[in-house]
């Protein structure tokens, strides 16, 4: 039988793909005073990867991590990325999103992000949010899935996310 135990706390990065790379600096602070103080902003990413989002954000998207200071428990996430959904629906006009808004978390093992989104390898957390497993850790470095998202495949991506762990298991060690 085993024992059930509390879940580590988490370390809370919030994602961020947008046109206009303005828009970013316009949200910072709501972002801030929704979701707590930031601890890392990651270098602006192409977001040339897909043609999803095309029609809806146009060509030439940008994205950008930030990852917070405290960290946060899981079950928090479905909120969080509900409160996300929230900031994208002030920046849409005519039914388009400027902007798109993924939180997700970070574990020693692991890397989640949060969506609207049912499919098979996503598990429902609650309010209507499911947690996506987009990179697992082994082996001294992150690995993609065959769903991950090509943004956080890329290995550009994935150096930024390694920094990200090892601040993390510091926060964890104090």
């Amino acid at each position: 039988m085993s024992t059930p135990k509390k879940p580590l706390p988490a370390k809370l990065l919030v994602g961020f793909f947008m046109q206009e790379k303005e828009i970013f600096h316009e949200i910072f602070s709501m972002i801030e005073e929704k979701l707590g103080k930031v601890d890392i902003i990651s270098p602006w990413f192409n977001f040339d990867y897909t043609d999803y989002y095309k029609k809806e954000m146009g060509n030439n998207l940008f994205r950008r991590i930030i990852v917070f200071k405290n960290l946060i428990d899981q079950e928090n996430l479905a909120k969080i990325k509900n409160i996300t959904n929230l900031i994208e629906k002030l920046y849409e006009h005519d039914g388009k999103r400027k902007i798109n808004i993924d939180p997700g978390y970070m574990l020693p093992s692991r890397f989640i992000l949060a969506t609207g989104k049912d499919y098979s390898h996503r598990i429902y957390i609650g309010e209507n949010i499911y947690a996506d497993l987009t990179l697992i850790f082994k082996n001294g470095d992150f690995h993609t899935l065959e769903w991950t998202y090509p943004d956080y495949a890329a290995r550009d991506m994935r150096d930024f996310l390694l920094k990200v762990r090892g601040k993390y298991l510091s926060d964890l060690a104090e």
